[in-house]
């Protein structure tokens, strides 16, 4: 086991009975600090027929420190635009982040849009996490000749300061998840046998744009850069890894806290059952598309009932993270995470004094 250790705290919020907005769901929330100092969650809603809306919510916190419970405030998003409408009229806005970004001097929430085409990223900003000014799809540069447009795309995290690029020059910076055509997890569990990871479209990435919210309209995709991060290394991340709590800057670097996707078992009548589990990554503040830390085990694998019984079973899946400066201790932190794709569950993650040992491992290749 790694040195890093998530501990459940409580199981934080679930459909509210009566409320057709969550009849089918509150799940993957993500987490921030407003300028009241109080925290907020801004869970994925989902009513019947999977039409997803983004909620907010304040935490309540008990005597120790410790979350407890939450304050509904209404909803923050809700399907307006003609790219978070899909063709099959359910539309969504899914599985938000939410990162205050210092040189925009805004919040900036990414979320996946259902789109007509399938999923894409889309941005909005706010002030004061009331008021969401939408930012339209997040545009890509081309990749290796492709049309990023076309590509399917989610759990994207954006980091809270400038950073520098590969070239060395500062900008803001996103991590994210394509999903190229045969890279969904259902699909590489069905071909297992004859699947060979591509390490380019396997992966997360990080993306570069320049400091402005312009950066984020299509004119000026051609300045945009991308990287690969990470790609699929220990059986229990063998289908797929994602992106999961936006970056938080520690002593370390800069610490994620990410999903892997692995299957249980033998399948059943052609059935793949899949297991969501959540593993931590440090990346080097100086250079952030270097891994300085990676566990390979994962810190939190579905056991609970609430965890693997719900929509999707077995699901753990990490969104917010909240840094307990409040108590003053600034190396721990709260995870918050979507349980079985049906709750909320809360669970606390405190820094080591050091970084354990890497196990050297290699990209898993070849078939399998």
């Amino acid at each position: 086991m790694s040195g890093f250790e998530l501990q459940r705290l409580a199981m934080l919020m679930e459909p509210q009975p009566g409320n057709p907005q969550e009849v089918e769901g509150v799940l993957n929330p993500a987490a921030a600090r407003g300028p009241d100092g109080e925290l907020y969650l801004f869970p994925r809603l989902v009513a019947r027929g999977n039409y997803s809306r983004i909620g907010i919510a304040r935490v309540r916190f008990n005597a120790a420190g410790d979350p407890e419970g939450v304050e509904r405030l209404g909803i923050a998003l809700e399907p307006e635009t003609d790219y978070e409408c899909g063709i099959d009229g359910r539309g969504g806005c899914e599985d938000p982040r939410v990162t205050y970004v210092e040189p925009l001097q805004r919040y900036l929430m990414t979320y996946t849009a259902r789109t007509p085409r399938g999923p894409r990223i889309a941005a909005a900003c706010s002030t004061d996490l009331f008021h969401w000014k939408r930012l339209g799809l997040v545009p890509f540069a081309p990749f290796q000749g492709l049309d990023l447009s076309t590509v399917d795309d989610k759990d994207a995290c954006p980091f809270p300061a400038a950073i520098p690029n590969p070239s060395g020059q500062p900008e803001l910076a996103l991590l994210h998840r394509p999903l190229f055509p045969g890279t969904a997890p259902e699909e590489k569990a069905r071909h297992a046998a004859s699947h060979e990871v591509d390490l380019d479209r396997e992966s997360i990435w990080i993306s570069y744009r320049p400091i402005s919210l312009e950066a984020f309209q299509p004119s000026l995709v051609d300045q945009f850069s991308h990287h690969r991060l990470a790609t699929p290394v220990s059986p229990w991340e063998c289908l797929k890894i994602g992106c999961g709590t936006p970056p938080i800057l520690t002593r370390h670097g800069w610490l994620v806290v990410y999903h892997g996707v692995s299957e249980i078992g033998q399948p059943s009548n052609g059935v793949h059952r899949l297991c969501y589990a959540a593993g931590v990554m440090v990346l080097s503040k100086e250079r952030p598309q270097v891994i300085r830390y990676r566990s390979s085990e994962p810190v939190l694998s579905p056991t609970l009932p609430q965890e693997r019984d719900g929509t999707v079973a077995n699901v753990v899946f990490p969104t917010g993270i909240d840094r307990r400066d409040d108590i003053g201790l600034p190396d721990r932190f709260d995870v918050y995470y979507g349980m079985a794709d049906y709750r909320i569950g809360v669970a606390r993650l405190d820094l080591p004094d050091f970084l354990p040992p890497v196990e050297l491992v290699a990209p898993l290749a070849g078939p399998r």
